[in-house]
C-alpha cells in the first residue's frame, strides 16, 4: 500500500484540525452533528482532541504491549472559546509525536497488518480527524475541502482496516459479511496523480482483499477522491449523485452491499 508522506500528513493534521475549530466555533457546543447520529459538536471536538492526544501517548511512549496502552482522556475546557487552542495543541502534539525518526520504531500496531505501529497510527489519526473535521464543516454548513492525494491515501487506509486480521477479530460479522465468490469492485478517483487513485477490491471465501491498481471488475465507482472517501465512510449518500458526482458502471447492488456491512464501530 502506497504511504503518505509523514511531512504531508502533519500538515494535513494541523491544518484539518484547525478547520474543525471554526466549524466548531460557526456552529456552536449544542449543534448537532448529522454525519455522526447522538452527537453534538462538543462530542465531536472532544473526541478528536482526546484520540490526539491518546494516539500522541502511545508513539511517544513507544508502547508496544497493548496492556499498556493509555487509559486517561484529555479533558476538554468546559469553556468553548478555549477550545480552538485546546485542539491546535493536541493537533501538534500528534505532528510532533509522528516524527520521520518514529517511522520505524517499536510501537504496538492496533490493524496487526504489515505496517509499523507508527505509520498505522499516522494514518489512523489522520482519519479520525480528516472524517470528523468534515463532520464539523457539515454542520456548520460550510462546503468540505479534502485534497486528492489526502483522501486518496485515507482510502487506502480504509480497506487496509477492512481487510486487516483485527477487523476479523473484532469485527467477525463485518469480515464475513464482505466474503463473497469473487465478485469484484473497482473504484477509481479522477484527480489523483502518479496512479495513486485506483483500488481494486475481490470479495473471495476466504475474506474481501485489495491491491492498488486497475483490472476488469463486475463494478467500477467512478469519482474525486473527496467524494469517494466520504460514500466509503458513509458520510455522503451513494444515491447524492449531485452532491458526489459519482458514477457507476456494473453491479450497484455489489457497492451498496459492501457499504451497507462496512461501517466501523464509531462511525
Amino acid at each position: 500500500m502506497t504511504e503518505l508522506n509523514p511531512e504531508r500528513a502533519r500538515r494535513a493534521i494541523i491544518e484539518h484540525t484547525r478547520r474543525l475549530a471554526e466549524s466548531a466555533a460557526a456552529a456552536g457546543p449544542d449543534a448537532a452533528v448529522p454525519t455522526t447520529p447522538e452527537w453534538t459538536i462538543t462530542n465531536l471536538v472532544e473526541h478528536v482532541g482526546q484520540t490526539q492526544n491518546w494516539v500522541a501517548e502511545i508513539i511517544e511512549r513507544r508502547i508496544t504491549d497493548p496492556t499498556q496502552l493509555p487509559t486517561g482522556a484529555a479533558a476538554l475546557p468546559a469553556d468553548p472559546r478555549q477550545w480552538e487552542a485546546w485542539l491546535s495543541q493536541s493537533a501538534q502534539r500528534v505532528a510532533d509525536a509522528l516524527s520521520d525518526d518514529a517511522m520505524d520504531a517499536p510501537v504496538f500496531n492496533a490493524a496487526a497488518d504489515g505496517r509499523t505501529g507508527t505509520r498505522f497510527w499516522m494514518s489512523s489519526v489522520l482519519n479520525e480527524t480528516v472524517v470528523h473535521g468534515f463532520d464539523g464543516d457539515n454542520a456548520a454548513g460550510r462546503p468540505a475541502d479534502i485534497a486528492p492525494d489526502i483522501a486518496a491515501a485515507l482510502i487506502s487506509n480504509h480497506l487496509a482496516m477492512l481487510t486487516s486480521p483485527t477487523w476479523e477479530l473484532q469485527r467477525s460479522e463485518s469480515a464475513h459479511a464482505i466474503r463473497g465468490t469473487g465478485q469484484t469492485l473497482q473504484l477509481l478517483a479522477t484527480d489523483t496523480a502518479d496512479g495513486t487513485g485506483a483500488w481494486f477490491v475481490e470479495r473471495r471465501p476466504d475474506g474481501a482483499a485489495w491491491q492498488p491498481g486497475t483490472k476488469p471488475a463486475d463494478v467500477t465507482v467512478t469519482g474525486s477522491a473527496q467524494s469517494l472517501l466520504l460514500v466509503l465512510t458513509r458520510r455522503l449518500p451513494l444515491t447524492d449523485r449531485e452532491t458526489t458526482k459519482i458514477t457507476i458502471e456494473g453491479d450497484a447492488g455489489i457497492v451498496r452491499h459492501w457499504l451497507d456491512n462496512t461501517a466501523h464501530i464509531a462511525d
